[in-house]
Protein backbone atom coordinates (compact mmCIF):
# COMPACT_ATOMS: atom_id res chain seq x y z
CA UNK A 1 0.00 0.00 0.00
CA UNK A 2 1.41 3.39 -1.04
CA UNK A 3 1.33 5.92 1.78
CA UNK A 4 -0.20 9.28 0.86
CA UNK A 5 1.51 12.60 1.68
CA UNK A 6 0.49 14.10 5.00
CA UNK A 7 -0.51 17.50 6.37
CA UNK A 8 -0.41 18.00 10.14
CA UNK A 9 -2.94 20.25 11.86
CA UNK A 10 -1.52 22.44 14.65
CA UNK A 11 1.98 23.83 15.18
CA UNK A 12 2.43 23.10 18.88
CA UNK A 13 4.57 20.78 20.98
CA UNK A 14 2.57 17.65 20.23
CA UNK A 15 3.17 18.17 16.52
CA UNK A 16 6.93 18.16 17.10
CA UNK A 17 6.66 14.67 18.62
CA UNK A 18 4.48 13.45 15.74
CA UNK A 19 6.89 14.80 13.14
CA UNK A 20 9.74 12.91 14.77
CA UNK A 21 7.79 9.65 14.47
CA UNK A 22 6.75 10.33 10.88
CA UNK A 23 10.26 11.28 9.78
CA UNK A 24 11.52 7.95 11.11
CA UNK A 25 9.16 6.34 8.57
CA UNK A 26 10.41 8.63 5.78
CA UNK A 27 6.84 9.88 5.38
CA UNK A 28 6.31 12.70 2.90
CA UNK A 29 5.16 15.71 4.92
CA UNK A 30 3.58 18.50 2.88
CA UNK A 31 3.47 20.89 5.81
CA UNK A 32 1.73 22.03 8.98
CA UNK A 33 -1.35 24.24 9.30
CA UNK A 34 -2.11 26.60 12.18
CA UNK A 35 -4.59 29.48 12.66
CA UNK A 36 -1.94 31.67 14.34
CA UNK A 37 -0.55 34.02 11.64
CA UNK A 38 2.67 34.44 13.65
CA UNK A 39 3.51 30.77 13.06
CA UNK A 40 2.92 30.76 9.30
CA UNK A 41 6.20 30.65 7.38
CA UNK A 42 8.10 29.13 10.29
CA UNK A 43 8.99 25.46 10.57
CA UNK A 44 9.14 22.59 13.08
CA UNK A 45 11.94 20.05 12.61
CA UNK A 46 12.28 21.28 9.04
CA UNK A 47 8.56 21.01 8.18
CA UNK A 48 7.04 24.37 7.15
CA UNK A 49 3.86 25.93 8.50
CA UNK A 50 2.10 26.48 5.17
CA UNK A 51 -0.98 28.41 6.28
CA UNK A 52 -4.18 28.11 8.28
CA UNK A 53 -6.47 25.08 8.13
CA UNK A 54 -8.23 26.39 5.01
CA UNK A 55 -5.08 25.50 3.02
CA UNK A 56 -6.03 21.83 3.39
CA UNK A 57 -9.05 22.33 1.14
CA UNK A 58 -6.69 23.14 -1.75
CA UNK A 59 -5.79 19.43 -1.78
CA UNK A 60 -8.07 16.68 -3.05
CA UNK A 61 -9.27 14.56 -0.12
CA UNK A 62 -8.28 11.40 -1.99
CA UNK A 63 -4.65 12.43 -2.50
CA UNK A 64 -3.56 13.32 1.06
CA UNK A 65 -4.09 12.20 4.64
CA UNK A 66 -4.20 14.30 7.79
CA UNK A 67 -2.60 13.99 11.22
CA UNK A 68 -4.23 15.73 14.17
CA UNK A 69 -1.46 17.62 15.96
CA UNK A 70 -3.73 19.33 18.47
CA UNK A 71 -2.87 18.26 22.01
CA UNK A 72 -5.06 18.65 25.08
CA UNK A 73 -5.58 22.43 25.26
CA UNK A 74 -7.85 24.65 27.36
CA UNK A 75 -10.71 23.90 24.96
CA UNK A 76 -10.81 20.13 25.52
CA UNK A 77 -13.15 19.57 22.55
CA UNK A 78 -11.01 21.45 19.99
CA UNK A 79 -9.18 18.30 18.90
CA UNK A 80 -12.51 16.51 18.44
CA UNK A 81 -14.07 19.44 16.55
CA UNK A 82 -11.16 19.65 14.11
CA UNK A 83 -11.32 15.89 13.49
CA UNK A 84 -15.00 15.96 12.56
CA UNK A 85 -14.80 19.18 10.53
CA UNK A 86 -12.36 17.53 8.12
CA UNK A 87 -14.04 14.10 8.21
CA UNK A 88 -17.21 15.86 7.05
CA UNK A 89 -15.22 17.17 4.07
CA UNK A 90 -14.16 13.63 3.16
CA UNK A 91 -10.58 13.68 4.50
CA UNK A 92 -9.02 10.76 6.38
CA UNK A 93 -6.72 10.80 9.41
CA UNK A 94 -3.78 8.43 9.50
CA UNK A 95 -2.61 6.78 12.71
CA UNK A 96 0.85 7.54 14.08
CA UNK A 97 2.59 4.73 16.00
CA UNK A 98 6.13 4.93 17.36
CA UNK A 99 8.42 2.01 16.52
CA UNK A 100 9.14 1.41 20.21
CA UNK A 101 5.47 0.97 21.20
CA UNK A 102 4.55 -2.59 22.21
CA UNK A 103 1.08 -3.42 20.88
CA UNK A 104 -0.51 -6.87 21.07
CA UNK A 105 -1.79 -8.37 17.84
CA UNK A 106 -5.17 -8.66 19.61
CA UNK A 107 -5.65 -4.87 19.89
CA UNK A 108 -8.13 -2.86 17.80
CA UNK A 109 -6.95 0.62 16.81
CA UNK A 110 -9.38 2.97 15.11
CA UNK A 111 -8.82 5.89 12.73
CA UNK A 112 -6.33 8.56 13.69
CA UNK A 113 -5.02 7.00 16.90
CA UNK A 114 -1.58 8.06 18.08
CA UNK A 115 0.64 5.71 20.10
CA UNK A 116 3.81 7.35 21.36
CA UNK A 117 7.25 6.06 22.38
CA UNK A 118 7.40 3.27 24.94
CA UNK A 119 3.64 2.78 25.24
CA UNK A 120 2.37 -0.73 26.00
CA UNK A 121 -1.08 -1.99 24.97
CA UNK A 122 -2.03 -5.51 26.01
CA UNK A 123 -4.42 -8.06 24.41
CA UNK A 124 -8.14 -7.39 24.13
CA UNK A 125 -7.88 -3.59 24.17
CA UNK A 126 -9.72 -1.18 21.88
CA UNK A 127 -8.55 2.38 21.26
CA UNK A 128 -11.18 4.70 19.79
CA UNK A 129 -10.87 7.19 16.96
CA UNK A 130 -8.62 10.24 17.38
CA UNK A 131 -7.28 9.07 20.76
CA UNK A 132 -3.71 9.41 22.01
CA UNK A 133 -1.73 6.98 24.16
CA UNK A 134 1.26 9.06 25.15
CA UNK A 135 4.85 8.17 26.03
CA UNK A 136 5.38 5.21 28.41
CA UNK A 137 1.67 4.80 29.14
CA UNK A 138 0.63 1.21 29.94
CA UNK A 139 -2.82 -0.11 29.01
CA UNK A 140 -3.54 -3.59 30.36
CA UNK A 141 -5.77 -6.31 28.95
CA UNK A 142 -9.41 -5.89 27.86
CA UNK A 143 -9.52 -2.14 28.36
CA UNK A 144 -11.79 0.00 26.18
CA UNK A 145 -10.74 3.58 25.48
CA UNK A 146 -13.33 5.71 23.71
CA UNK A 147 -12.95 8.39 21.04
CA UNK A 148 -10.91 11.60 21.47
CA UNK A 149 -9.30 10.39 24.72
CA UNK A 150 -5.85 11.55 25.83
CA UNK A 151 -3.81 9.19 28.01
CA UNK A 152 -0.87 11.32 29.19
CA UNK A 153 2.74 10.13 29.67
CA UNK A 154 3.39 7.51 32.32
CA UNK A 155 -0.24 6.58 32.99
CA UNK A 156 -0.99 3.05 34.23
CA UNK A 157 -4.38 1.63 33.27
CA UNK A 158 -5.10 -1.82 34.73
CA UNK A 159 -7.16 -4.54 33.07
CA UNK A 160 -10.86 -4.30 32.22
CA UNK A 161 -11.10 -0.51 32.48
CA UNK A 162 -13.66 1.50 30.45
CA UNK A 163 -12.80 5.12 29.58
CA UNK A 164 -15.48 7.31 27.98
CA UNK A 165 -15.13 9.68 25.03
CA UNK A 166 -13.18 12.91 25.40
CA UNK A 167 -11.62 12.12 28.76
CA UNK A 168 -8.12 13.19 29.86
CA UNK A 169 -6.05 10.95 32.12
CA UNK A 170 -3.21 13.11 33.47
CA UNK A 171 0.49 12.33 33.68
CA UNK A 172 1.40 9.45 35.97
CA UNK A 173 -2.17 8.66 37.04
CA UNK A 174 -3.07 5.09 38.00
CA UNK A 175 -6.42 3.41 37.29
CA UNK A 176 -7.05 0.12 39.11
CA UNK A 177 -8.72 -2.85 37.42
CA UNK A 178 -12.39 -2.86 36.41
CA UNK A 179 -13.00 0.88 36.81
CA UNK A 180 -15.46 2.78 34.59
CA UNK A 181 -14.51 6.38 33.79
CA UNK A 182 -17.19 8.61 32.29
CA UNK A 183 -17.04 10.81 29.21
CA UNK A 184 -15.37 14.24 29.17
CA UNK A 185 -13.88 13.87 32.62
CA UNK A 186 -10.38 14.74 33.83
CA UNK A 187 -8.25 12.55 36.06
CA UNK A 188 -5.50 14.79 37.41
CA UNK A 189 -1.79 14.01 37.23
CA UNK A 190 -0.67 11.51 39.84
CA UNK A 191 -4.20 10.55 40.90
CA UNK A 192 -5.01 6.98 41.92
CA UNK A 193 -8.52 6.00 40.83
CA UNK A 194 -10.08 3.23 42.91
CA UNK A 195 -13.78 3.91 42.24
CA UNK A 196 -15.88 4.67 39.17
CA UNK A 197 -15.77 8.21 37.75
CA UNK A 198 -18.97 9.97 36.54
CA UNK A 199 -19.23 11.94 33.31
CA UNK A 200 -17.85 15.47 33.19
CA UNK A 201 -16.01 15.68 36.52
CA UNK A 202 -12.47 16.38 37.70
CA UNK A 203 -10.85 13.77 39.97
CA UNK A 204 -7.73 14.46 42.02
CA UNK A 205 -5.74 12.92 44.84
CA UNK A 206 -4.77 9.56 46.34
CA UNK A 207 -7.28 8.02 46.36
CA UNK A 208 -8.92 10.24 43.74
CA UNK A 209 -12.02 12.23 44.70
CA UNK A 210 -14.33 14.51 42.73
CA UNK A 211 -13.23 18.14 43.15
CA UNK A 212 -15.40 19.79 40.46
Amino acid sequence: MIQKPIIILGAGGHTKVLIDVLQRRSTKLLGITDPDPKKIGKSILGVPVIGDDYVITFYNNETIELVNGIGMVANKKLRQQIFYSFKNLGYSFTSVIHDSAIISSDVELYEGVQIMAGAIIQPGCKIGINSTINSRASIDHDTFIGAHVHIAPGVTVSGGVQIGDGTLIGTGATIIQGINIGAYSIVAAGAVVIRDVPDGVIMMGVPAKVVK
